[in-house]
């Protein structure tokens, strides 16, 4: 059983080093792996760097692998959040955010720009081997929260992990300079659909 203690954050500077992660384009219903990126960012402003992986095309193991990708990265002693976009992966293959939290020690923002239908998801999901692991993976992920952004405009939907929710709003605010996302997930999808396009 994961325990998972919410980190506080004493404050959030404008350079909190966010981790954005992001996988790149796939033929949907075929066999083999995606390239899954990471871009660091010093809050919104500042690059720092990529990382990445590959990962199973509706697999099961985008937890571990970005686990990983990240405990092996040079940057990983800076980084003090990781946003994902959303929590499923080269289709299905769906991130165990509480897990991933536990696994590097770090809090885990899920972003989606759009509320996700769950029945229309649920259904899919009933279309792939362990069904009931995956849709318990995505339902313990927790309740939506629906977050404003820096302008005000366009909320965005998080699950959050190991992070205060008043925390990881003013995150979201400080690291979203150019966008309603964070930069760090911004260019992350920028780069993975990049490599594979």
């Amino acid at each position: 059983m994961i325990v998972l203690v919410d980190k506080r954050f004493r404050s959030i500077k404008s350079e909190i080093r966010v981790l954005g992660i992001d996988d790149g384009r796939f033929v949907p219903r075929t066999k083999g792996t995606v390239t899954v990126v990471g871009v660091v960012y010093r809050g919104g402003y500042w690059f720092e760097g990529v990382m990445y992986t590959t990962i199973t095309i509706d697999g099961l193991d985008s937890t571990e692998k970005i686990a990983d990708m990240i405990k092996d990265s040079q940057y990983y002693r800076e980084l003090r959040v990781v946003v994902l976009d959303g929590v499923t992966f080269a289709g299905f293959n769906v991130v165990d955010i509480d897990k991933l939290s536990c696994m590097v020690d770090l809090p885990v923002l899920s972003v989606v720009r759009e509320k996700p239908d769950l029945e229309e998801i649920k259904a899919a999901l009933m279309n792939l081997p362990d069904f009931e692991l995956r849709w318990r993976t995505m339902d313990n992920a927790g309740k939506l929260f629906e977050v404003e952004t820096r302008t005000g405009e366009n909320p965005v939907y998080i699950h959050i992990a190991g992070i205060l929710l008043e925390d990881a709003e003013k995150i979201m605010k400080t690291a979203s300079t150019r966008s309603n996302i964070p930069e760090a997930l911004r260019v992350a999808h920028i780069i993975a659909s990049g490599l594979t396009g």
